[in-house]
């Protein structure tokens, strides 16, 4: 049997009162979605519940059956094994956004969703800068970047805000912080990493003569979510199945690479809505055919949500819908168990992450129809598969 999911990051959302109370999924044209639903059942899954982050390392691996509070370690890491960077006992890895200041307010986590050489530029220039022995900044996917700090002196006993989570806010108010004594050199270093990194990256000539982009110059680092070298059981040992992730972003390669199994990343795939949907398509096909089970992830709706632009989200849920999960399903035979499901809520109108359960969709010629004909938050809320929790959703997958 095969199984495989189509992961469509922060589709989940709230009723809208534009939408005359209806959800960006509920109005989007879905065709090949609302037909996986006629064909099977659905209901709703608690990815992040507490006291764990908000965030979609935690979301994700929840997805996949690992628990929170044996294995969560942090985004880092895992964005550090991603890019084949070996931890050692006293490194600690930070995911690292380039982020958006003005006047005093953190106003974009992405930097308007920085294209990738000015990133890599920027990331070279802060090693020139502020980079040494004990501080290292990493190269990632657009503002998806990494920072590791070297030495026995340093600790991921550090609290921090969500960049993604805190647009609008005063950034001086939601600076990193030592969470106990261990964690208080850490929280200065950091600190002043992101101080520094103000007069950098505000004097860098791409940031100053780039008209496109004076509304989001790549002025400031915010680094978050740490954690040290991690160990994970494999997916097969777990599951007895041999698995594959696709994606373009960092933090799902490497929780596929962290936990054994096929991390591939398509050429052009890029996180946003100007990924390559046809690459991703074959990628996942060919995936397909040399493993049992398939996660297949989209970030681009996760990216829209976080901007608050309701009418890219419902564009993008519509293509998710027409150029990936369509496709797929034309080249696929019937007796493959399909998932589809967000990993969190994003709604557009908070512009971050939600703990609400996510709506859920199992299909195929094995799974019992629940008589909806639509997928939706609403409809899976009154699924036939009922409520979810406790890293049960592959189980439940692979009872089919």
């Amino acid at each position: 049997m095969k199984y495989l999911v189509f992961l469509a990051d922060g589709m989940a959302d709230e009723p809208i009162d534009e939408l005359d109370g209806k959800t960006p999924l509920e109005v989007a044209n879905t065709t090949f979605l609302d037909f996986l639903a006629k064909k099977g059942s659905q209901g709703t899954l608690l990815t992040i519940p507490k006291p764990f982050p908000s965030s979609s390392d935690a979301a994700n691996l929840s997805v996949l059956g690992y628990d929170l509070a044996e294995n969560y370690c942090g985004r880092g890491p895992i964005e550090a094994a991603r890019q084949d960077i070996e931890l050692k006992e006293d490194e600690v890895a930070f995911r690292c956004n380039l982020v958006t200041i003005i006047e005093g307010i953190l106003e974009d986590y992405s930097a308007g969703q920085i294209d990738q050489k000015r990133a890599e530029d920027l990331i070279d220039l802060l090693n020139n800068k502020l980079g040494n022995s004990k501080v290292k900044f990493y190269s990632g996917v657009s503002y998806r970047n990494l920072l590791i700090l070297k030495g026995s002196e340093f600790s991921d006993k550090i609290g921090y805000h969500k960049p993604d989570s805190n647009q609008g806010k005063k950034w001086k108010d939601i600076l990193p912080y030592a969470l106990d004594n261990e964690g208080k050199i850490t929280a200065e270093v950091i600190n002043g990493l992101i101080n520094d990194s103000i007069g950098v990256l505000s004097n860098a000539s791409t940031n100053i003569n780039l008209v496109d982009n004076k509304k989001s110059p790549a002025n400031c680092i915010w680094p978050w979510s740490p954690g040290r070298k991690p160990h994970f059981e494999t997916f097969e040992e777990k599951y007895n199945k041999k698995g594959a992730v696709i994606s373009a972003v960092d933090v799902i390669l490497g929780i596929g690479k962290l936990t054994g199994m096929q991390a591939v990343k398509p050429d052009g795939a890029t996180g946003f809505i100007d990924t390559d949907y046809k690459n991703k398509v074959e990628a996942a096909l060919r995936a397909l055919e040399r493993n049992d089970f398939v996660y297949l992830h989209l970030e681009a709706i996760d990216e829209c949500s976080h901007m608050g632009d309701l009418d890219l989200k419902i564009k993008a849920i519509e293509a998710f819908d027409e150029k990936l999960v369509g496709p797929v399903l034309d080249k696929i035979d019937d007796d493959v168990i399909i998932g589809v499901l967000p990993d969190h809520p994003v709604p557009v109108k908070l512009r971050k992450h939600t703990r609400t359960p996510v709506p859920f969709l199992i299909s195929g010629r094995n799974v019992p129809k629940d008589g909806h004909t639509e997928y939706s938050e609403k409809t899976a809320a009154k699924g036939g598969l009922g409520y979810l929790e406790k890293y049960t959703f592959l189980k439940t997958l692979f009872k089919f």
